[in-house]
């Protein structure tokens, strides 16, 4: 009966390596496969990773063989078109004749599928939020918000492939055989050294110097026989993740949940949270949430009632805008606080309650606030409260407002918010 013995020192994780270099090589691809499953997940579709397809041309790599050289002929059996010195037309279409490797089938109906590639929820995330962060963070307080930063902390014995020091571990290498050797190279000198005298003596020992000469060659196999490089001389590269102290911060989410907001919209703007709150969640420690929904009254819900609560009724949005400076007043005091804010509607409002909305922002909540974002989830065209924001954003530089018109704008006009700026 076989038996079979598995010694892979890294089992578990034996991709790792070409698996980080496979994601960094076709990142440009990746990030827009998520960008298109981020519109086809479900809305509470957070604790899992995708399936990415890449077009399997995308994914060749150009390969170095060696040429023949010399002119040849060849006969091709099954031609029965051309004979030599015929010129072959270039295929119609401009791009060649297709082949195998390319994603559509072909004339017979045969080709080839995509490379599917499963990237973890993890992995996933960390690409869906790259190069995002919260606007104007300023560092008021140093007290609760905690960032993580990863930095060098030495060496260890064990690690992943990815992070071996060749340079220690060849150190340690060199240091480990001189340890080994330094006493049979010594002893190695002697007996040669020995050898030479019992040589040169008179009368010869011929038997002696056999004997000599089988030990100097037993200690010379004993010293080849110390390996150049084992598993102990290894050292990895060690990173630790140290919090960093930040600011306090607070995002109020605003949602209209009036009657004008049909489901298709409603669901628009809780995909617009879902990112939100995964986005903050995921890149910041300990931030807080405040979700407000409103029609004519404003509430400050909890996140459950926040996404799934059925109550609607008119529209009032200055409702939701003095339940926030309310809040902002009593809880959470500007000179401590970062104050950030998102608000999701489709632009209906009580025409006469849109200027109140300006007055509110430019009054009590802007002055304050470190970012201010307006999304409008509508297709037709903008109505007071757009036409009163527009002002705003003319002359605040912490207010920003984008139109949302269908699902597939939703993770660009994210991306766009919360793009991380450089200086």
């Amino acid at each position: 009966m076989a038996q079979f013995i598995d010694r892979r020192l890294n089992g578990k994780k034996k991709s790792t390596v070409n698996r980080q270099r496979f994601i960094r090589r076709h990142k440009d691809q990746i990030k827009r496969a998520v960008s298109d499953a981020v519109n086809q997940r479900s809305v509470t579709n957070t604790e899992s990773g995708e399936s990415i397809s890449i077009p399997k041309g995308d994914i060749s790599e150009p390969v170095f063989h060696q040429g023949q050289g010399g002119i040849r002929e060849r006969v091709l059996p099954g031609n029965d078109q051309f004979i030599k010195g015929d010129k072959i037309e270039r295929p119609q279409g401009g791009n060649g004749g297709g082949g195998a490797g390319d994603g559509d089938a072909s004339a017979d109906g045969e080709g080839q599928d995509d490379f599917i590639f499963q990237i973890s929820k993890d992995e996933y995330l960390d690409i869906l939020f790259e190069e995002l962060e919260l606007p104007n963070l300023e560092k008021n307080q140093v007290q609760k918000i905690t960032e993580w930063e990863t930095h060098r902390a030495g060496y260890q014995t064990a690690g992943v492939p990815s992070n071996i020091d060749i340079v220690r571990s060849l150190q340690q290498s060199l240091a480990r055989r001189t340890a080994m050797t330094a006493g049979k190279k010594r002893l190695l000198s002697e007996l040669e050294q020995e050898l030479e005298t019992i040589k040169n003596s008179e009368p010869s020992q011929p038997l002696a110097v056999r004997k000599m000469q089988e030990q100097i060659e037993e200690l010379r196999e004993r010293i080849k026989h110390v390996p150049y490089i084992d598993s102990f001389d290894l050292r990895y590269k060690n990173y630790e993740r140290t919090p960093i102290p930040s600011s306090q911060a607070v995002m109020f989410c605003l949602m209209d949940v009036s009657g004008s907001m049909d489901q298709a919209t409603k669901d628009i703007a809780k995909r617009f949270y879902v990112l939100l709150y995964l986005f903050l969640t995921r890149t910041y420690e300990n931030v807080e949430v405040v979700f407000i929904r409103h029609h004519t009254q404003a509430k400050e819900v909890n996140e459950h009632d926040f996404f799934y609560s059925q109550e609607t009724g008119g529209t009032m949005v200055s409702s939701a805008l003095k339940l926030m400076r309310d809040i902002v007043a009593e809880r959470f005091p500007a000179n401590e606080w970062n104050i950030y804010a998102a608000q999701a509607s489709d632009g209906d409002n009580w025409a006469d309650d849109s200027p109140k909305c300006k007055e509110l922002l430019t009054s009590s909540i802007l002055p304050t606030c470190q970012y201010y974002s307006y999304i409008e989830i509508t297709k037709r065209h903008h109505q007071t409260l757009w036409t009163e924001y527009d002002k705003l954003a003319q002359g605040f530089d912490n207010f920003a407002m984008k139109n949302i018109r269908s699902v597939e704008d939703i993770y660009p006009i994210f991306r766009e918010l919360f793009q991380k700026q450089l200086a």
